[in-house]
């Protein structure tokens, strides 16, 4: 996958350290993450006990297919086989941030995606972002 030059100047801070690329939890697409933000994660992910075997299975799952990448000579990310399977993606691709990652789909699965959550979404920004919890945030407006 070819990154554009505006995107590569974006990362360039990070560019040298490397990426992690993983499984998405929660849909069929890749997360791409800086190396700093996956040591931040793989800090989170030690404080657990391994001796607990829910706390030993969710590791396992969520680092499952888990691979250091790089920026090649040209500019591209390669995405291993195994990645691309489980994402589905083919031909074109969608790269879309998530804060602090960038998911990566398959760019017909990316549409249905958002298509699905366009109906609910209003719901779920209330749901989420109109809480009692942001009244300090907002000047005790509710």
């Amino acid at each position: 996958m070819l990154l554009s030059s505006a995107l590569k100047k974006q990362l360039e801070p990070v560019l040298n350290e490397g990426f992690v690329l993983k499984r998405s939890v929660f849909q069929p697409c890749l997360e791409l993450y800086p190396m700093k933000e996956w040591k931040v994660v793989m800090a989170q992910m030690n404080t657990l006990n391994r001796f607990v075997k829910k706390n030993n299975d969710f590791i396992r799952r969520f680092t499952a297919g888990v691979k250091t990448i790089e920026l090649d000579a040209s500019g591209r990310l390669l995405i291993p086989k195994d990645l691309q399977a489980f994402s589905g993606i083919t031909r074109e691709v969608v790269m879309s941030s998530a804060i602090n990652i960038i998911e990566i789909w398959d760019k017909d699965t990316y549409e249905k995606a958002i298509d699905e959550a366009t109906v609910d979404f209003a719901e779920l920004a209330e749901e989420v972002m109109g809480g009692t919890e942001n009244k300090e945030s907002n000047g005790g407006l509710s």
